[in-house]
């Protein structure tokens, strides 16, 4: 069977109204990052915290443009300055973090190969060590960046309102919300691409 199939008939046995909304959707693939790339999937995480998606791509675009030939690595970021990075438009608490990620990476504080390989509570836990990484940014970095395939951000606004919308709902609780979302497992990640799909379209 493969992972569409597969999923559909999780939400089909465990939630009716989780699968009407994946079979009117579709299933939208998760896909894994390659390692080169998860130090700038944290990187662009940061930076994009509370922006646009227009915003944090264009601040992006002039961060890359900080280091030679674009190329953002742990190393280069470390021995940034605060004040280089605040003339590109991020805040200064955001420029500090982007400092220390660099040096905890750089200096094997943080093996993001590794952070790969545990759990996703472990994985969480050890990526929100580094300063301006909450559970929220890790989560999406689990999602997106990692392509793990059961995580769920009780912090994510858009989700919440989302689950409100389509199993109508008022102002449910955490432990609401919660027992909702474990119907989905082991595959809340594409559950919750259904649910920010969803208002797309509303």
């Amino acid at each position: 069977m493969d992972k569409t199939k597969a999923v559909l008939a999780h939400f089909r046995k465990t939630d009716p109204v989780m699968f009407s909304m994946a079979k009117n959707t579709g299933i939208i693939p998760v896909q894994p990052q390659k390692p080169s790339q998860y130090f700038y999937s944290l990187c662009y995480a940061i930076i994009g915290q509370q922006l646009s998606g227009s915003a944090a791509k264009s601040i992006f675009t002039r961060f890359e443009n900080l280091f030679p030939g674009g190329k953002i690595t742990p190393e280069r970021a470390a021995k940034l300055k605060e004040k280089s990075i605040r003339e590109i438009g991020t805040s200064w608490a955001k420029a500090r973090y982007i400092i220390d990620l660099g040096q905890k990476v750089s200096n094997g504080d943080l093996n993001l190969k590794t952070v790969a390989k545990m759990k996703n509570a472990e994985a969480i836990e050890a990526l929100t060590r580094v300063k301006g990484v909450g559970p929220w940014t890790a989560e999406m970095f689990l999602m997106f960046t990692m392509g793990r395939e059961d995580i769920f951000s009780h912090g994510d606004l858009g989700l919440r309102k989302a689950i409100i919308k389509n199993y109508s709902l008022k102002s449910p609780s955490k432990e609401k919300i919660e027992r909702i979302s474990a119907k989905w497992s082991p595959y809340r990640t594409y559950a919750c691409r259904t649910l920010w799909k969803s208002l797309d379209s509303s």
